[in-house]
């Protein structure tokens, strides 16, 4: 088989979360194979834990595809998880004397790739 065919990746665009709060836990994950790191992953208190594991499995589904056949989770390694900054979500909250305060909702893009 060639390399192509042993790497998988998922991506999961304009998650609610900040991109330095998603990093925080990819940083945990990285370099761990996929069975090490969703074990991880659920014992983690983040928000962000949630979704990583959602992409993770992704990554997971979508390798399984490419295979054609069921693969040991013990054996594929995260090779790279990152999280990128997307558009900030602008909003005001009304205050005192008809001032308006800005309140700036950030979301991120998380790659995960995976490497049987």
């Amino acid at each position: 088989m060639t390399s192509y065919m042993n790497e998988s990746y998922a991506i999961a665009k304009y998650v609610r979360v900040s991109a330095s709060k998603s990093r925080r836990v990819l940083k945990q994950i990285q370099g761990k194979n996929c069975h090490e790191a969703r074990l991880i992953l659920e014992f983690m208190p983040y928000k962000s834990a949630r979704t990583i594991i959602k992409i993770l499995e992704s990554a997971l589904s979508n390798l399984k595809q490419k295979q054609n056949n069921s693969i040991e989770n013990k054996k594929i390694i995260i090779t790279s998880a990152f999280a990128n900054k997307g558009p900030t979500l602008k909003r005001f909250q009304p205050r005192a004397q008809g001032r308006a305060f800005p309140i700036k909702k950030q979301t991120c893009h998380i790659h995960i790739n995976i490497k049987k």
